[in-house]
């Protein structure tokens, strides 16, 4: 079971939302990138454009979600939902896979990394556009409806 605290945006937030990475920090203190993913505490999420950035929302997983359980990477790939990148302290090679197969770009950092290092590192790359997952994730929030368009198309076999 997790909290979830979703944070409403400000405007000018909002209207460049279009353009920004949602991007997740595993953090157990909040201010620092400390947590392995598959037993993080929680995570912070932040939409980042070149120009600035904005909490989101902040996930917490309750103590019983951390061992014993079966399958707890599950529950924090779906908390994941609609985020580009999650940056960890460490994370194992299948917790790898199926983040990669949902989409999301796992990103280890150094040990104690500060959250808002990561953030300014992070806007300079999304200004630089050259990081092969940023430019994807963009492209895939530029046109969300991409494949909509062809499933209309008809299709000969």
């Amino acid at each position: 079971m997790s909290t979830r605290l979703a944070i409403v945006p400000s405007p000018d937030v909002s209207e460049a939302a279009g353009n920004a990475l949602r991007v997740a920090f595993a953090t157990g203190d909040r201010r620092r990138i400390d947590q392995h993913f598959g037993s993080t505490d929680g995570f912070l999420m932040y939409l980042v454009t070149a120009e600035g950035h904005a909490l989101a929302e902040a996930v917490r997983f309750s103590a019983t979600d951390q061992d014993g359980k079966e399958d707890k990477l599950a529950e924090r790939i779906a908390a994941l939902d609609g985020c580009a990148a999650v940056y960890v302290q460490a994370v194992g090679s299948s917790a790898i896979q199926r983040l990669l197969a949902n989409g999301v770009q796992p990103i280890k950092v150094p040990p104690g990394l500060p959250v808002a290092k990561a953030l300014t590192d992070l806007k300079k790359e999304i200004a630089d556009s050259r990081t092969p997952w940023i430019v994807r994730a963009l492209k895939v929030r530029k046109d969300p409806s991409r494949f909509k368009s062809m499933t209309m198309e008809e299709w000969d076999e």
